[in-house]
């Protein structure tokens, strides 16, 4: 699989950065958030304990205690920051929610998520896995899963800005946006995992700007930056995103707008029991440390 992370420290402080103006534009957040709830209608279970991995500032935070009234909920992100705001939010709009010790705040990485082995029944990520490597977010996953805990989650596709990218592969060669892996590797790392009966599809948003400036400069406030390694490290000269900007044109749609495409991954799957391991030669291996505990 190829190694397209981010740096995390650069992840984390561009969210911070953009805590307080990330609601003002997070269109497709909202989107894709009411759409990973309306499938969690379809799934009969009543969690004891539930995380919302990268809560953001908290949008989907009453909507999932409005759901599992009686659950803890975990709220983790990397951004402190952004994990203020949540705060904030809870304290300004359900004050019975921010007063009840069932909703908790952790600051932390998806890669190494500081929550106990084997103590979640659900956990929901919307948009927040492609910041990670999913071989290590989905080990992690499978890890503090209950046996038969469900995780709900989001996260992008290599189409998603394909105007913008090819827009800037017009001008130069570096990277200007994220690399995002295809539906068949994200599956790949699931089941590797060991997550159990994963279900994957994808489906495309678009939204629409005035100019690409415009596209850019909305990315920014959501604090979704360039964080590819071999980035260009200096100043874009006018000249240069004179002609990206030119190429971008060739995307515009006869209403006038630019287009922002999205290609979203819908996943969920099931923690396996951790009693039991599969080797690679296929056999299965339970130790004696592991029978003992079972026991």
């Amino acid at each position: 699989m190829v190694d397209s992370r981010p740096d995390k420290q650069r992840v984390a402080a561009s969210f911070g950065a953009a805590a307080k103006s990330y609601d003002d534009v997070a269109v497709l957040q909202r989107q894709t958030a009411d759409e990973l709830l309306e499938r969690l209608d379809l799934i009969k279970i009543e969690p004891h304990v539930v995380v919302d991995l990268g809560a953001g500032t908290g949008r989907n935070l009453p909507l999932l205690k409005q759901r599992y009234p009686q659950a803890n909920l975990f709220a983790v992100d990397i951004a402190p920051a952004m994990l203020g705001q949540a705060r904030r939010r809870m304290q300004q709009g359900i004050k019975r929610f921010w007063r009840d010790k069932s909703v908790q705040y952790l600051a932390g990485d998806a890669e190494a998520l500081p929550l106990a082995s084997n103590s979640v029944d659900l956990l929901y990520a919307n948009l927040a896995l492609q910041w990670c490597d999913l071989d290590i977010v989905f080990a992690e996953i499978q890890r503090i899963l209950k046996p038969g805990g469900l995780l709900m989650y989001t996260t992008l596709g290599p189409d998603t800005l394909q105007e913008l990218r090819q827009s800037w592969a017009a001008v130069d060669d570096y990277p200007h946006i994220n690399q995002f892996l295809d539906m068949h590797d994200v599956a790949e790392a699931m089941q590797q995992s060991g997550l159990q009966d994963a279900v994957l599809d994808v489906d495309r948003h678009q939204l629409g700007y005035q100019d690409a400036m415009q596209m850019m400069r909305d990315l920014k406030l959501l604090g979704a930056r360039n964080q590819m390694p071999n980035r260009r490290k200096s100043l874009t000269g006018k000249q240069t995103l004179k002609n990206m900007l030119a190429a971008s044109e060739q995307f515009r749609l006869p209403d006038g707008q630019l287009p922002a495409t999205y290609e979203v991954i819908y996943g969920h799957a099931w923690g396996a029991d951790n009693f039991q391991t599969q080797a690679a030669d296929g056999s299965v291996r339970i130790s004696l440390e592991q029978l003992t505990r079972r026991l």
